[in-house]
């Protein structure tokens, strides 16, 4: 994510009048509104075929909306190591909060930690015991964590409870998953130890016996004493594949079949101040010695719990190419000369090995040590995020270019810089595309790359996105030009090999960037329109984008047409057709060189549309705008169909053989498709 807007103009008179109407919040599609119906001509010649890059359409992950620490980390204690408030203390402990009154106990902060990187600790001054004059309340005394916006406990399920604790004395201190207000009791169990002097892991596992989706974890005691707590964490036992990842919006991403993930931002990399940047060396190794940062963009607090590892970790799980974005020495407010940049460099190349280097190498040993000690497949990276105009980047750049295409010759180095209307003046393998803009502006560009040059770098559009009154909080009307702009890379993917939405993730309790794919909080989670139409494309990485002429006089519908396979090994034809106009289109598909199946349960169309340009899915109704699809009762080479005003429309048509003629690029014309 970032600051950088495209000023693309939208070219159309009709777009513009489009776009107007299209901002009408109660615009339903009555008789009154439609115009009369166009005719157009789908002309399919799967004769002459060209490869789409299997890498084409993937996600980008930025920690940004609370996407990771509160997201997609299962990670279920806010602040754990209680290092958000600073190294100074005593210091703010936020989230936590203390049960009990000044008479019964005091909370502070100090520095007695025993991890050198995170040196913050709570101390628990309990003044009150479970005899004499000051008898602690009923429950005992403590302190308690919120989660963010509320832990999601569900009955049956086990949590693991991990916690440092040290203690002068004995201890008897209770672990306790509970509501909101303490007051239900979901899963408890008891820490008695005699002899905690020194510091001392403690794992508790908890199995609930209720479901709250607002609940809490807290420690309490009444036993009079001092109690210091450190790195508590509570996690749920089942996550995506044993790696710490919510399952269900992991699921969401796996349902999209990503052939690339970008991480870890964006800005996030950046920072306001290159001293709040993300640093990969502080996101690795065990996870209560990592130390943690405020990212001072989107302002907030991570452990980095979500760490570098975890990334790699999810693009492999995910079967996805990761592409790492690292920070080359610049931020939002200041930079590191050219001439002082060669130990950013020396970071990134110690990243590589992290990542790519034998077990028995320095930092491939961390790696090993980890759990993972066969080396990530990491081939992309990306020399800083949105900087390509800032003084001393391509300095910076070609420092980092040099070093890694001496030590590391097979991976793919990805420029800030556009090279999309004028050649890059350095090397690169890719340049970065971003686009944030209107409905109108967004449709309208379905032909951006069509006058691209072929030579030089190829084009990663790593942000694309309808923002502003268009949007909303994801609308049917953003989705649509969505839709239409992605076949038009569909098309040019001769030059376009990777493409990604931005932001994939919003929790709703820190909404910093709208619209976004995915929505979720604590227990509930949705897919916005625009997450539903990437679904629609996921069978374009690796597919063969066939010749097709659409016959119209309107410049509201875009079309593509491809052959894919699926599991089976049984070929598909799909045609995706936007309709970016009121009115209903009378379309005539004809199909030459492909012979459609007459089995009638295996051909479908899916729909994407809604009574109102600006409807949105929301927890009440998640479903709301989602695909529908039905049975092709009678796919032939030869179609009439009829398209929906405002919609995307997927035919997937069985074909008759496993098998078509092989890509003839030679005869195959951008202009045509």
């Amino acid at each position: 994510m970032g600051e950088k807007m495209s000023n693309c103009k939208a070219s159309c008179s009709v777009l513009l009048v489009f776009f107007i109407v299209g901002l009408c919040s109660v615009c339903q599609y009555s008789a009154a509104q439609v115009d009369a119906n166009q005719a157009a001509n789908l002309i399919i010649n799967a004769s002459i075929s060209r490869p789409i890059p299997e890498t084409l359409f993937g996600i980008f992950f930025e920690e940004i909306n609370h996407a990771g620490a509160g997201g997609i980390w299962a990670e279920l204690v806010s602040n754990r190591g209680f290092e958000a408030g600073g190294q100074n203390t005593p210091s703010n402990i936020a989230p936590w909060s203390i049960i009990g009154d000044q008479s019964s106990l005091t909370v502070s902060t100090d520095r007695s930690s025993c991890f050198e990187r995170n040196k913050v600790a709570l101390q628990m001054d309990v003044l009150c015991d479970s005899k004499g004059s000051n008898i602690c309340p009923a429950g005992g005394v403590g302190i308690y964590n919120p989660g963010f916006w509320g832990m999601n406990i569900e009955q049956g399920k086990v949590y693991k409870v991990v916690l440092f604790v040290r203690s002068l004395g004995s201890i008897n201190v209770s672990v306790s998953l509970t509501s909101s207000d303490g007051s239900k009791m979901l899963a408890t169990a008891n820490i008695l130890d005699s002899d905690v002097s020194n510091w001392t892991k403690v794992e508790v596992l908890l199995e609930a016996t209720g479901t709250n989706p607002n609940s809490r974890l807290q420690l309490t005691t009444s036993r009079k004493g001092v109690i210091w707590f450190d790195q508590v964490s509570a996690m749920p036992v089942d996550t995506y594949k044993g790696h710490g990842f919510r399952n269900e919006l992991i699921e969401m991403l796996d349902d999209i079949k990503p052939q690339f993930i970008r991480f870890p931002g964006g800005c996030f990399i950046e920072g306001e101040w290159l001293r709040n940047a993300f640093r990969w060396k502080e996101s690795i190794g065990p996870w209560e010695e990592r130390p943690g940062h405020f990212g001072d963009v989107w302002m907030y607090w991570t452990d980095d719990g979500l760490g570098y590892f975890e990334f790699l970790q999810l693009a492999e799980d995910l079967g996805s190419r990761p592409i790492w974005v690292f920070n080359n020495g610049i931020s939002h407010q200041d930079q590191v000369d050219t001439t002082a940049v060669l130990p950013f460099v020396q970071e990134a190349l110690d990243g590589l090995e992290f990542a790519r280097g034998d077990s028995n190498s320095k930092w491939g040993s961390v790696r090993a040590a980890m759990g993972h000690p066969e080396p990530f497949d990491l081939k992309y990276v990306a020399v800083g995020n949105e900087d390509c105009g800032k003084k001393n980047y391509r300095g910076n750049y070609l420092k980092f270019y040099n070093a890694i295409r001496s030590a590391y010759p097979d991976i793919k180095i990805i420029s800030n810089c556009d090279g999309s209307s004028r050649s890059l003046d350095h090397p690169a393998d890719y340049y970065d595309f971003h686009i944030y803009t209107s409905a109108s502006n967004l449709f309208s560009m379905t032909h951006q790359f069509d006058r691209t040059s072929r030579t030089g770098p190829k084009a990663f559009v790593s942000e694309y996105a309808v923002t502003g009154k268009d949007a909303g909080t994801g609308s049917l009307l953003a989705a649509l030009a969505e839709a239409g702009f992605l076949i038009g890379l569909e098309k040019n993917s001769d030059i376009v090999e990777m493409a990604s939405y931005a932001p994939l993730f919003v929790n709703v309790n820190d909404r910093r960037w709208n619209p976004d794919a995915i929505v979720f909080n604590s227990s509930k989670h949705y897919g916005t329109p625009s997450y539903w139409v990437q679904k629609l494309f996921r069978e374009s990485s690796g597919a063969n984008l066939l010749d097709s002429k659409l016959q119209t006089n309107s410049s509201t519908l875009v079309a593509s047409a491809i052959t894919w396979q699926n599991s089976d090994g049984k070929t598909y034809l799909k045609i995706k057709i936007v309709n970016f106009g009121n009115s209903k289109v009378n379309l005539k598909v004809s199909i030459d060189g492909l012979g459609l199946s007459s089995q009638l349960s295996e051909s479908t169309k899916t729909v994407l549309t809604s009574s109102n340009l600006m409807d949105e899915n929301s927890f009440s109704d998640p479903k709301k705008v989602v695909p529908a699809q039905t049975l092709v009762e009678n796919a032939d080479k030869d179609m009439d169909l009829v398209l929906t005003p405002y919609s995307v429309t997927s035919f997937d048509l069985l074909t008759e053989s496993n098998s078509i003629r092989m890509p003839q690029t030679d005869s195959f014309s951008r202009s045509s498709i």
